[in-house]
């Protein structure tokens, strides 16, 4: 005797798993691209310091306080390069005979989460650390150096005359894991509920840490120490809408578009520490992949 046994598909689709955009931390919107698909910023130049010639002008020269210095006015050229867009269509069956799984509304904001996030968050890190002012040679992070490498980080900041305030430390999970490990760390954990939202999950020597998983990062990625005023990423169209039944299609059909691009500023780029990790050599003498 045979027996069909039944099968139900449950109302329920199993996402992947997306990490929410942490970008707004590290970087600033501080320019605005309205109106306009490039824009130009000036680098101003300053005067040198003189002795006061109380006793009158020196040789040569008819003012007291020195020689007079014209100032360059210099600018920078900031086109965006990132016009990216998707689109899908979802057939009137297919939406009615999964269950209505397969809506509109529910793929969009999937895509959103596991495409569109993903890609804008990977290209602003690399622009960040590809531009560092300060990118010292690789070191193999561990527990017992990661705190000396982050203070490095931090002094080398201090030196360069960056803001105290409104830094941050972007590390992956595996260098986070180091952190928690590390016995000269200790870490702030007391953070409001308006930055835990935000994506910042402890403080460290003034820096707010901030965890993004490494598949956004570069394959080397150790630490990155950074103040939101070197690096603007604006996002100047976020476009996205759905059609009911448009020509050619019975059912709906969605279109995506987003402009985006990251730029640091070149009289702000020592804001920007970076520190890449080389791989760590176990005692048995195989090698484990860089953080």
């Amino acid at each position: 005797m045979a027996v069909e046994l039944v099968t139900r598909y449950l109302p329920y689709v199993d996402e992947l798993f997306a990490t929410e955009s942490k970008k707004s931390l590290p970087t600033n919107n501080d320019f605005s691209w309205n109106g306009a698909h490039t824009i130009k910023v000036y680098k101003v130049t300053t005067s040198d310091m003189n002795d006061y010639g109380r006793k009158g002008p020196a040789e040569g020269n008819w003012s007291r306080y020195g020689v007079v210095q014209g100032l360059d006015a210099t600018t920078e050229e900031f086109t965006l390069k990132k016009d990216r867009s998707f689109t899908f269509a979802i057939d009137k069956l297919d939406k009615d005979e999964t269950g209505g799984q397969l809506a509109a509304a529910s793929a969009l904001a999937r895509q959103i989460r596991e495409k569109v996030i993903p890609e804008v968050d990977t290209y602003v890190y690399s622009v960040m650390t590809a531009n560092a002012g300060h990118k010292p040679a690789a070191v193999t992070l561990t527990s017992e150096n990661i705190y000396d490498e982050i203070v490095k980080a931090n002094t080398a900041l201090d030196n360069a005359e960056v803001p105290e305030t409104g830094r941050i430390l972007v590390v992956t999970p595996d260098i986070y894991q180091l952190m928690k490990k590390c016995k000269d760390i200790t870490m702030e954990t007391n953070i409001g509920n308006d930055m835990r939202i935000r994506g910042v999950i402890a403080n460290l020597d003034g820096c707010v840490v901030v965890k993004v998983p490494a598949v956004r990062l570069a394959k080397d990625f150790g630490f990155l120490v950074a103040h939101p005023c070197a690096t603007a990423a604006p996002t100047k169209l976020e476009d996205y809408k759905t059609h009911q039944d448009p020509p050619g299609i019975s059912g709906e059909l969605v279109e995506g578009r987003v402009c985006y691009d990251a730029f640091v500023l070149d009289n702000k780029k020592k804001a920007i520490y970076y520190q890449a990790a080389k791989a760590a050599t176990e005692q048995t003498g195989q090698t484990t992949p860089a953080a």
